[in-house]
């Protein structure tokens, strides 16, 4: 979406509030009514006292009181509306936005930072506060203000409506110019912002390497230039927000001049007109305020827009079909697979009877991870198919229901994520109605009982974000506890246990080899790759190479190239 069209965009989410929407308007309008009504007749009054000595009847006295109080209740009325429904908007797009990630990952998160992501979630969210509770209604209010005001001029005197009306077109005219530059101004300052957010989460992730490392001096420069950077375009945008603010107000007392000149002669009536003018134009000073701000705005209406329609990259299945029970093999037919463009899969071809142990082995880069990533359905293959298999035949996972997908695949990757909450909340992530036994049988399997042990609390101890409480190993147990709690019926292991010992990979072994379930483990450690039951080697794409660990070393080949490389070799 265009830049100009960017806070367009952003109105479809006012649809569900039409209600709200209106009701705000209707308060909007009636507090600038009633300070319309209110500056004016108490600027008559006092016009009268003065030119004429007449005090005011107990009629303007009431007016004036009704008035002063109808303003009250409307500008509260206003406030509460038009915030309650900014919030409930922006809540409902913050969940947009993680649905757009979650729908477009990890094509979408792939080599981007988590602050970057977080700036979008929070703070390119929170900007449009402005838009939803200040900008809509108080246009539509304003302008209705400005026509009913202007009629009331032209009655009074038709040269006011031509001292007022140049000022207020200008005043609403004037955040159209220069806008192309206002909207760069705004976009880098979210981008400094943005930048600022990445960084700060990055030193605060790294703090431990940093000081073990001596370069907390250097990363806290860096941090300096950033905000330095950041400071330049906040102040830039300073800059051009008071030259606005001065050529708003030389409209303003420019009309308010040329008003005093029309009514100068009759002493009775320039005080009204005078206010009635100020009132008028008071508004329409706020709404190019809006305007301008909003302006400001597209910068961050981009990022969300973007977020929130992010296309899928595995979409939902037209006809979706029921996955049968029992146990459940994995068919790789032709795949294709590209990044950008370039090829990482190249007609891969690869059957997984139900119940075996496959090792896939290969070098960096091989495509190991890209083909967990398709067996998980993060992605989809641009040629080829990705099966399940039964005793009666295959299903593409392109014709699954996500919830059938999710719960009959499993994947366990070497860096998998713990979230800050309680070591039980973290397993309990996959399988929520898991009963306490069941998670305590598998915790024992896997040996994180003796990591609750451990713990102040046990399994109710907090682990940190990102388990930062727990070592690699610890981490890679959980991980491993929570896949299987949800009980897969295909379990896909990307490196899982990288980060655990020989012994720890061994016990793992044990535990996994007493599964009634398909398994397929990417590995480097021979150990783990000896006990498969079947052994694919992948290179450039394609797999080159399969059998037994016996038949695969009993004489030079891919595998034992792989397992022991020529001196020099990487």
């Amino acid at each position: 979406m265009s830049r100009p069209h960017a806070l367009r965009g952003l109105l479809p989410a006012l649809r569900p509030h039409r209600r709200t929407v209106a009701r705000t308007i209707v308060a909007c309008l009636v507090d600038q009514a009633a300070l319309v009504a209110l500056v004016t007749l108490l600027a008559h009054t006092v016009g009268r006292a003065v030119v004429d000595g007449a005090a005011p009847g107990p009629g303007t006295v009431g007016a004036l009181a009704g008035l002063v109080l109808l303003r009250s209740v409307a500008t509260w009325r206003q406030m509460d509306l038009s915030h309650d429904l900014a919030y409930r908007v922006l809540a409902e797009l913050r969940v947009r936005i993680y649905d757009g990630l979650a729908r477009s990952a990890p094509a979408r998160v792939a080599g981007r930072r988590s602050g970057d992501l977080a700036a979008t979630a929070m703070n390119d969210i929170e900007a449009l506060e402005f838009f939803y509770a200040h900008t809509t209604a108080h246009l539509l209010a304003s302008g209705l203000v400005l026509a009913s005001g202007t009629a009331v001029l032209a009655v009074l005197d038709p040269w006011l409506t031509l001292a007022v009306l140049p000022a207020a077109a200008a005043l609403l005219a004037h955040p159209l110019l220069g806008d192309r530059a206002r909207t760069a101004r705004g976009q880098q300052v979210r981008a400094a912002t943005a930048r600022l957010s990445a960084d700060a989460v990055d030193t605060v992730d790294g703090m431990r390497e940093l000081l073990a490392r001596d370069a907390l001096d250097r990363r806290r420069r860096r941090l300096v230039d950033v905000g330095r950077g950041l400071a330049r375009a906040q102040r830039a945008e300073a800059r051009h927000d008071g030259a606005f603010t001065a050529v708003q107000d030389v409209l303003v007392v420019s009309a308010l001049i040329a008003v005093v000149a029309v009514v100068a002669g009759n002493a009775v009536r320039a005080p009204a007109a005078l206010a009635l003018a100020v009132a008028i134009l008071a508004p329409v000073a706020a709404s190019a305020d809006a305007l301008r701000q909003a302006g400001s705005l597209r910068a961050s209406a981009v990022r969300v827009r973007a977020a929130t329609t992010a296309p899928p990259t595995a979409p939902p299945p037209a006809r979706p079909r029921p996955l049968p029970d029992g146990p459940l093999g994995v068919r790789l037919r032709g795949v294709h697979f590209s990044y950008g463009g370039a090829p990482v899969l190249r007609g891969l071809d690869l059957t997984v009877p139900p119940g075996r142990t496959v090792a896939l082995v290969g070098a960096s880069g091989a495509g190991k991870t890209t083909l967990a990533h398709l067996l998980a359905r993060f992605w989809d293959p641009t040629e080829g198919s990705v099966e399940l298999t039964t005793g009666d035949g295959a299903v593409d996972l392109r014709d699954l229901p996500d919830g059938d997908l999710r719960s009959a695949v499993a994947l366990v990757g070497q860096d998998a994520a713990l979230f800050h909450g309680t070591l039980r909340d973290n397993l309990r992530l996959a399988a929520p109605g898991a009963d306490d036994a069941l998670l305590d049988r598998v915790a024992e399997r896997c040996g994180v009982d003796r990591i609750a042990a451990a713990l102040p609390d046990g399994p109710d101890s907090v682990v940190g974000e990102r388990g930062a409480t727990l070592s690699g190993g610890q981490r890679a147990r959980v991980a491993l506890a929570r896949a299987l709690l949800a009980e897969p019926r295909v379990l896909v292991l990307d490196e899982a246990t990288a980060h655990v010992d020989t012994v720890g990979d061994a016990e793992l072994a044990r535990l996994l080899a007493g599964r009634d379930a398909t398994t397929i483990v990417i590995a480097h450690r021979p150990a783990t790759i000896r006990r498969a039951d079947h052994i694919a080697v992948l290179e450039n794409g394609r797999i080159i190479q399969e059998g037994t660990w016996d038949a695969l070393t009993a004489a030079p080949g891919p595998l034992t190239r792989l397992l022991d490389p020529a001196p020099g070799t990487p």
